[in-house]
């Protein structure tokens, strides 16, 4: 390709900002912003529909670098189109301490950021989403309001994680057209070519997953252009491998030195040479600069024509497009909520907590039209789908329940993207055990503060005779673990309602809802307005006569400790109950309140069928003494048989909790 023409040297400031960004780093990865230039430039000067100087619009094009580790080339991008808070000092900046410009893009930090990438695959299954909220979007409201294209950039590694294979084949399945997946096909990982560890056919492989597939030469750029063309007039999801060279103009060019931080003087100054670049490090010519502006803004006159389309919409279509896009709640939920609460206060039913959800879904889903649902497969065991929702597929954009089949980690990744694109609220569910597999985009989820919810049940060894294998025993501690992820293990029905309430008006974090495969009897029989699961740990039953000991459980051992208190307190031991439905909540607040919940003096036993890893923290901590502590619950792995007979083997009783009780006073 001619280096004199202006393509050439608008794609050359992109790769001299990741050469100098990197370089001045002294970390990060060189290779795959040089090779994906001549694309992004194709892209966004002719393409790609956004203004960067609103670039919260909500119709605007969405561009996911799934390959985060070339965060250069995204974070070039914004500052070349003039984002306002990219500025040259950001860029320069690079993976420092303070700086927007993370080492791998991270939501939140920088406008344009449109999602976390980093992990490989996760921006993919994240695209995935965007392009589902799209479609729903688009069918509630219509094209006039709602007609983007979600686009990504995936390189060789993003392909070989498995998660890959799940998004690509749902997308295709989905028929999700207005979604482009650029493949940085330049044979390099950092071990050495892609041919050490793969042969997969990847044109093939998403032809067999129905996707539009072309092949291009990725450094031409009528050739680039013309097959964004053909991918937005074909109705499938379109792959575009584009063949490039990794680092391309450098003495690292295809080779795996090219993947990671080129910082050596020689190799950039002889890089500057070759492209013919005689400008100092962070140095964009004035003229190059201007027209990346003029790129920035010509999506403007668009952006003002479509808020001319919303301002026009009926007041009531017009209301609900905010208030979805804003992630607000309607006002009627909080009423409606507590009159099941209260309903069920009366009825007192015994049912298991999955049930339990299903009943809240059912007066949910009909007053908020944004949530969509789903489950990986499990549908009937999750108990996620209620009769209003519909089924969300190829032909039918206006039903709001996906059928993710056996897809744990891609439905949870393409939860993400529809959790950050905005104007829908994802649940999904699967078996609690299965978060492990589901767990690399749910760690995401928790670091973006993206609201996805997860209904994860069968959450102990109460689900039986499947065995060990499907009883999450540390499963609670791992997702207890993880910073800004709520966890709720409701005890009953009225802790159900208030845990999907407190799920749902949580816009800055993720939720995962426990529940239970066996009926639990109702715990809170006298209905309260308040949400006492909003202060994370209450007192459900209180001490009659002296408080002598604390018992503390969370969802179905909650019963078991209410039933060891009546034991206790027949022998006159003063007995309290904490029902304990979110940790982290209960963490947030005030020492006073922790300390009215969990006085010191008296005995401690905590209940829960599972690890007791985190326990401590209540048991030995918040005024508490290992002489006075103990804990009933899983040292191993569960077994198969039926739940009763599991929680007699393994020693969770109410008998077992008194005499731990009697031993420790």
């Amino acid at each position: 390709m001619a280096r004199n023409t202006d393509h050439w040297s608008r794609a050359a400031a992109i790769r001299m900002l990741a050469m100098d960004g990197v370089a001045a780093a002294n970390s990060g990865h060189t290779g795959m912003p040089m090779g994906m230039a001549d694309v992004a430039t194709v892209l966004f000067s002719k393409h790609l529909k956004f203004d960067a100087s609103h670039p919260d619009w909500a119709d605007r094009d969405r561009f996911v670098l799934s390959a985060g580790h070339g965060s250069m080339l995204l974070y070039a991008l914004l500052y070349l189109t003039g984002y306002e808070d990219m500025t040259l000092e950001q860029v320069r900046d690079f993976r420092q301490l303070g700086a927007i410009t993370a080492g791998h893009p991270e939501y939140g930090h920088a406008k344009g950021v449109e999602t976390t990438t980093g992990p490989l695959g996760q921006g993919l299954g994240s695209a995935v989403g965007m392009a589902i909220a799209e479609e729903s979007l688009r069918a509630r409201f219509g094209s006039k309001i709602v007609d983007h294209r979600t686009w990504t950039f995936a390189g060789d590694g993003c392909l070989m994680e498995g998660v890959s294979q799940e998004v690509i084949a749902l997308a295709g399945h989905l028929r999700l057209g207005h979604l482009t997946v650029f493949w940085d096909n330049n044979d390099i990982t950092i071990d050495g070519k892609v041919s050490i560890a793969d042969s997969t056919d990847q044109v093939k492989r998403f032809e067999a997953s129905g996707w539009h597939v072309q092949s291009c030469d990725g450094h031409d750029p009528d050739a680039i252009d013309a097959a964004i063309e053909a991918a937005k007039s074909d109705p499938r999801p379109s792959m575009i491998a584009c063949k490039t060279h990794i680092a391309l103009g450098s003495s690292a060019q295809d080779t795996a030195k090219g993947h990671g931080a080129l910082t050596d003087a020689k190799l950039i100054s002889d890089t500057r040479e070759v492209y013919g670049w005689e400008h100092a490090p962070f140095d964009i010519p004035s003229q190059i600069k201007c027209w990346w502006e003029e790129v920035g803004q010509r999506g403007n006159q668009a952006r003002r024509d479509w808020e001319e389309r919303v301002e026009a919409l009926g007041t009531g279509k017009r209301k609900l497009f905010d208030r979805v896009m804003r992630s607000e709640t309607p006002g009627k939920l909080a009423s409606t909520l507590r009159a099941l609460k209260k309903q069920i206060s009366e009825s007192q039913p015994k049912v298991a907590t999955r049930k339990s959800s299903e009943m809240v879904l059912e007066v949910i889903n009909p007053i908020m039209p944004e949530m969509l649902g789903g489950s990986a497969d499990l549908t009937g065991s999750n108990n996620t789908l209620t009769p209003d929702l519909g089924v969300f597929s190829a032909e039918n954009r206006k039903g709001r329940y996906i059928h993710y089949g056996i897809r744990e980690h891609g439905m949870a990744a393409a939860m993400n993207g529809l959790a950050v694109h905005g104007g829908v609220r994802p649940y999904g569910g699967t078996f609690m055990c299965f978060a492990d597999y589901a767990r690399g985009a749910m760690r995401l989820s928790a670091l973006m503060g993206a609201p996805a919810i997860y209904v994860m049940t069968h959450d102990s060894i109460g689900l039986g005779e499947d065995g060990p294998t499907h009883q999450p025993v540390e499963h609670l501690a791992m997702l207890r673990a993880t910073p800004n992820l709520q966890v709720f293990r409701p005890a009953d029905t009225v802790e159900t309602i208030e845990a999907w309430e407190l799920a749902l008006t949580a816009t800055d974090r993720p939720s995962v809802l426990a529940l239970s495969r066996q009926g639990l009897p109702a715990m809170r029989l006298e209905h309260k307005s308040k949400n006492l699961s909003a202060q994370g740990a209450y007192v459900l039953r209180e001490a009659d006569g002296k408080r002598q000991a604390v018992l503390m459980a969370t969802g179905s051992e909650v019963s078991i400790a209410v039933t060891a208190r009546d034991i206790l307190q027949a022998e006159g031991i003063g007995t309290r109950v904490v029902s304990m439905p979110c940790w982290e909540l209960f963490e947030a607040q005030d020492e006073a309140y922790r300390r009215r919940v969990l006085p010191a003096g008296a005995v401690r036993v905590g209940i829960e069928a599972a690890s007791r890893f985190g326990w401590d923290r209540w048991l030995l901590g918040e005024r508490g003494r290992e002489a006075k502590a103990g804990f009933v619950g899983m040292e191993g792995f569960g077994a198969s048989a039926p739940a009763e007979e599991l929680y007699a083997h393994f020693g969770i009783t109410a008998e077992a909790v008194a005499e731990k009780v009697k031993a420790l006073l």
